[in-house]
This record gives structure tokens, sequence and C-alpha cells, in this order.
């Protein structure tokens, strides 16, 4: 399957997925808080490990189905410091890029258009700066 294709298909199911919790619920998709909420709130906690499970079978289902894994084999020190530093960049930016990214530019939030910008560029710069360093092919 072409990788467009694969992101197409991708995107419109995150967009089906935050409306229909934000339809059904009241609720917006963003994860780093209902992970955080998951282990912190008794009341609702089915429904979002409900949904995290979710997220994790149906990326592992797809990539299944579609042989879709390209990622290139990282260390699982790299992969637990490059997580602590998103858990940090989330606390620290009051959300995610799925809370500030997809649902809140789509209510039309500033403060989640400065969060976006802001995570979008440094991720930028971050790119730019490993590559011009060699570290990135």
């Amino acid at each position: 399957m072409h990788p467009y294709l694969q992101s197409l298909i991708g995107g419109v199911l995150i967009g089906v997925a935050t409306w229909l919790l934000l339809a059904a619920m009241g609720r917006v998709a963003g994860i780093s808080g209902i992970v955080t909420s998951a282990f912190t709130e008794r009341e609702g906690r089915d429904w979002r490990w409900a949904f995290i499970a979710g997220l994790i079978v149906g990326g592992a289902l797809f990539a299944w189905l579609f042989n879709a894994v390209s990622i290139a084999p990282r260390s699982p020190g790299l992969l637990i410091a490059a997580g602590l530093l998103v858990g940090v960049g989330t606390v620290l930016g009051s959300g995610c890029t799925s809370g500030h990214g997809v649902c809140g530019l789509s209510r039309a939030s500033v403060r989640s258009l400065a969060a976006t910008l802001t995570f979008m560029g440094a991720g930028m710069a971050t790119v730019a700066t490993l590559r011009a360093f060699g570290a990135l092919a």
C-alpha cells in the first residue's frame, strides 16, 4: 500500500475517532490526558483503558495486515529516553500533539495553535540540527 494512502487512511481514522469521542462523551482525545487520567482518576477509567488498548491494538493490527512497519530498530535505552522527553514535553506544554494539534486546532483554540507551532518548530529544528551534524541520513 502506498505510504500516502496509509497516511490518508490513518488521518481519516484519527479524525473519526476524535469526533466520535467528542460527540459521544464530550471528551477531547488528548492522549497524554487520557493516559494520565487512566492512572489518576477513578471515574471513567474503563473507557480510557479501552481507548488506550484500541490505539495499541489498532496500530499493531494495521501494521500486521498491511506490513506497514518501517521503523529502524532502536535501543531500549533510546526509546525510554525519548518516551520520558515526550512525557516531560506534554506536561510542560499542558497537552500533547493529539490534544493540541488534532482536537485543539479543529476547535480554533489559540492556545493549541501556539502549542502546535512550538512543537512543530522544535521538531523541525531538531531534525535540521541532527542532519547538519550527520546524526540523521
